[in-house]
Order: structure tokens, then C-alpha cells, then sequence
């Protein structure tokens, strides 16, 4: 049939999970405790390094950085992924689609480029100790931090500009969740090579690159911490980027079995797979950041300190306030 004689599609209809209703409830629950949990995390990570002086560093500025990003993140899916467990019929308008793919693009392509600022900040640490003050210094680490942004949104706007410039005149069923990507140019009535290219090339961009910078900063860390003549001065140093490799290690393991899986031919496992990409991309968009504050509570001495300080004096306000 010919494009012209099909009607523009004007909304998408987003597939659940599950369309068992007790199962749509258990991933109700599940997600919404979640992201819960995720904004009171990050968002107490946010307040930590705003109001405690001692967390005026590059390191935590970056970690502020990080916490924003998964709650915007989170933010722009994760309550229509909840309205769509409620309702039989999971509609969202184009424009809406269009946004949602901007800003979840655009995050997670910011959030590539800041894990390897992170590394260069911690490299920097414990390689070059002595000068780490000049190196990164408030003029260097601020600038490093907006480019991270700057990047993510130029990619997404560039990525959004060429997919929102398809037509879309057939099926607007998108086999996913929420509006991921790829998701929607399989939906496009024309062909989507310079798409398919263009993401290629962003994925060199800000997967690609970002790992090797990391990869070969933590080469050149593990070096100078097995040179320390002290167990206890290698252990003090790795603590101090432990947290962050284990971020890393989360992030990047996830994309890359998500998409170094081989692809089923067959159409029962085809279904099956569609169900696993969705499962890890669940788990990539809600556990990471979830988990990501946690890492850094517990594996940070200082974030820890910092945390039940400001736990402890709003239960003392609060006391107060009952008392009076």
C-alpha cells in the first residue's frame, strides 16, 4: 500500500510487560518502590554534597552530576511505564514519544561521558596527587561536567532531529515499554540506514570511547596503587575509586550483554528475546540508578559520614518539633 494512502500516525500504543493483571501488579509494586527508593537516594546524594562543605571536591561534584542525571533519567519514563500497568489502553502522543526519546537518549549518552570525567578525576587523584588540586581545580572540573551535558544533548538532538524526520504511516505498536529508539524506527514506512549509521557512530562516540579512556585511566591507577609500598596505603587508595569502578562495571556490563547477545531466529525465541531485552532494560533503566547511590554510601567513607549527619539532624529537628 502506499504511504500516501495511509493516515500519519499521530500516537503509539506502548506494550506492557505483562498482560497477566496479577503480574502488571507485581511490576507496579516493584517499580514504583524503586524509583522511590531511587529519588530519596540520589536525591539525598544531591543534598549531601550541596550543603556538607567537606564534599566540595571534584569527585562529589561529579557524583551530584550523576545523581541529577538518573533522576531525570528515571523521571522522563518511569511514570508513564506505572499509568501504563493501570490502564488498559498504554497511549502516548507522538510529540510525547519524541521528548521521552530526546531525554532518555540524551542521559544516557551524558551519563557515558561523565563516568570517563569520573575516571579522569580519579585518575588524576591518585597518579598525579600533588597536583591534583591545580589540575582540577574549580575552573577545570566545572567546564568538564557542562561538556558532558552539552555532548549528551547535541547527540539526542541530532539522533531525535533524523528519526522524527521518517514517516511513520503504518503500525504504531512499539514493542516496548516505553519509547525506546529502535524501538520506533522499526515502525518508519522508509528506509532508516542513515539512522541505523548515525547511531552507530554515536555509539563509537560515547560507548566506545568513553570505555577505553576508562579502561586504560584504571590501567594506569592499578599501576601506581601496586607500587605503593603499604598494604594499607594500596587499600586507602583503592577505596577511593572503587565505588566508581563498580559503577562502571554495572553500567557497561549491562548495555554491552544487551547488545552483544546473539539474536534468535526463531520466532518462539524471537518473543522470548523481545521479553529479555525488555527485562534488561528494565534493569538498566531502574536498578542502576538505584543502585548507584548505594555503592557510593557504602563504599565511601566520606558520603557515608556526610549521609548520617544529615539523617541524624533532621530526626533531631524533627524530635524537637514533636516535642514543642
Amino acid at each position: 500500500m502506499e504511504a500516501s494512502n495511509q493516515s500519519t500516525v499521530t500516537e503509539f500504543v506502548l506494550l506492557s510487560l505483562s498482560a497477566h493483571p496479577k503480574q502488571q501488579k507485581t511490576f507496579f509494586v516493584l517499580i514504583l518502590s524503586r524509583y522511590l527508593v531511587i529519588l530519596l537516594g540520589n536525591g539525598v546524594l544531591i543534598l549531601v554534597t550541596i550543603l556538607n562543605s567537606h564534599l566540595h571536591m571534584p569527585m562529589y561534584f561529579f557524583l551530584g552530576n550523576l545523581s541529577f542525571l538518573d533522576i531525570r533519567y528515571m523521571t522522563s519514563s518511569i511514570p508513564l511505564v506505572l499509568d501504563g500497568f493501570l490502564t488498559s489502553r498504554k497511549i502516548i502522543s507522538f510529540s510525547g514519544c519524541v521528548v521521552q526519546m530526546f531525554l532518555s537518549f540524551a542521559m544516557g549518552a551524558t551519563e557515558c561521558v561523565l563516568l570517563g570525567m569520573m575516571a579522569f578525576d580519579r585518575y588524576v587523584a591518585i597518579c598525579n596527587s600533588l597536583h591534583y588540586p591545580m589540575i582540577m581545580s574549580k575552573a577545570a572540573y566545572m567546564p568538564m561536567a557542562i561538556s558532558s551535558w552539552v555532548a549528551g544533548g547535541a547527540n539526542s538532538l541530532v539522533q531525535i532531529s533524523l528519526a522524527i524526520q521518517l514517516p511513520f504511516c503504518g503500525d504504531n505498536v512499539i514493542n516496548h515499554f516505553t519509547c525506546e529508539i529502535l524501538a520506533v524506527l522499526k515502525l518508519a514506512c522508509a528506509d532508516i540506514s542513515v539512522n541505523v549509521i548515525s547511531m552507530g557512530v554515536a555509539n563509537v562516540i560515547f560507548l566506545g570511547i568513553p570505555v577505553l579512556f576508562i579502561f586504560f585511566s584504571y590501567v594506569f591507577i592499578l599501576t601506581t596503587i601496586l607500587r605503593i609500598p603499604s598494604a594499607e596505603g594500596r587499600k586507602k587508595a583503592f577505596s577511593t575509586c572503587s565505588a566508581h569502578l563498580t559503577v562502571v562495571v554495572i553500567f557497561y556490563g549491562t548495555i554491552l550483554f544487551m547488545y552483544a547477545k546473539p539474536k534468535s531466529k526463531d520466532p518462539w525465541g524471537a518473543d522470548k528475546q523481545d521479553l529479555s531485552d525488555k527485562l534488561i532494560s528494565l534493569f538498566y533503566g531502574v536498578l542502576t540508578p538505584m543502585l548507584n547511590p548505594i555503592i557510593y554510601s557504602l563504599r565511601n567513607k566520606d558520603v557515608k559520614v556526610a549521609v548520617k549527619n544529615l539523617v541524624s539532624r533532621h530526626i533531631h529537628i524533627l524530635e524537637l518539633f514533636i516535642l514543642f
